[in-house]
């Protein structure tokens, strides 16, 4: 009798979604009120962000009519002059987060995969607990222990042992041009892989473990050792959770500012390949010399790299996200 009471004219049942927006439409205006709420909120979130990017091309306008879309592409930065170009800030920012990246990815990537399918339940709290614990130490901390700490042991013995073993292969010795100096891009990706590991290992070790067990049991079944199911079963399974990790861990790095600041060097615009180069990235430059932009133009050129860093976060996310919905709809695929 239910079901004749639903059903259309021609005799065929609506579907859920159909049933849910009848009665969604039929719902009282308490209902109505929390939905106009909710959209109103949400549509806050779209106003902060124009707000926020027309701020700053207005303020950036000055130097958005001087240089054009040059202001990228030039590597000339002189106060005095008044003559400015975002091209190194943007090389030493991007340069420094893909190190950090390329850095804390397989570590943070082996230790959720430890902590899946290998660690004993008793373990796997205390160890989750500790590493998520480094997200919430601040900036300016990972800053002074990087400054008085990884410095001093990056220039050595790591940096210099580095240079003595690559500096004499050809095509290698382009990495390690410079003295090793322990405040240069190179102790700066360091810190950001430290500071993006939490993330990343969190998010990779939340979807490995939605992976199914009949994934596992499957290839176990076929004769596969432990090694050969978490490559063939649980890691392709995965993959685009643990893309996406990876990028939410690039973004928190491209942005990140005072550990960055006492490590880099802040003295170089130089662009080359070396990692023990002191350099500049897009938000260090606007820390420390925002107070000293005592001109129009200066400070124009400040904001309009700051305008630049929110361009160069937006499209590394919109990458990202297409990267993550590609790999899905591989594995939708095959499925």
């Amino acid at each position: 009798m239910a079901q004749a009471e639903i059903a259309r004219p021609g005799g065929v049942s609506p579907g859920a979604n159909e049933i849910r927006e009848s009665r969604i439409g039929s719902a009282g205006p308490i209902d109505q009120i929390f939905q106009g709420l909710v959209t109103g909120i949400g549509g806050v979130v779209i106003v902060i962000l124009g707000g926020l990017v027309l701020l700053l091309v207005l303020d950036s306008w000055p130097s958005i009519q001087r240089y054009g879309f040059g202001f990228v592409s030039r590597s000339v930065w002189d106060p005095v002059k008044q003559d400015f170009g975002a091209w190194p800030y943007i090389y030493g920012t991007l340069f420094s987060s893909f190190l950090g990246l390329l850095i804390a990815t397989p570590i943070a990537v082996g230790a959720a995969l430890f902590l899946v399918e290998y660690a004993p339940a008793w373990l796997r709290n205390p160890i989750s607990y500790v590493v998520e614990l480094l997200a919430a130490i601040p900036s300016i901390i990972y800053g002074l222990w990087g400054f008085f700490v990884l410095a001093p042991v990056m220039r050595n013995p790591v940096e210099s042992t580095m240079k003595s073993l690559l500096g004499p292969i050809p095509g290698l010795s382009v990495l390690v041009q410079g003295p090793p100096i322990g405040r240069d891009i190179f102790v700066a990706g360091v810190i950001l892989a430290i500071m993006i590991l939490p993330t990343i290992m969190s998010i990779a070790r939340e979807v490995i473990g939605t992976v199914p067990n009949t994934q596992r049991e499957g290839m176990i079944g076929l004769g596969a050792t432990k090694w050969e199911t978490i490559t063939w079963a649980v890691l392709p399974y995965a993959r685009s959770g643990v893309i996406a990790a990876a990028m939410l861990g690039l973004a928190r790095a491209i942005g990140e500012t005072m550990a960055v600041t006492m490590v880099i060097g802040n003295s170089s615009l130089n662009v080359n390949f070396s990692l023990f180069t002191p350099g500049y990235t897009m938000a260090s430059a606007i820390a420390n010399q925002f107070r000293e932009a005592d001109t129009e133009i200066y400070f124009s050129s400040l904001v309009n790299v700051a305008l630049v860093l929110l361009i160069v976060s937006g499209i590394i996310n919109g990458l990202a996200r297409l990267i993550v919905w590609k790999f899905a709809g591989r594995a939708n695929t095959r499925g």
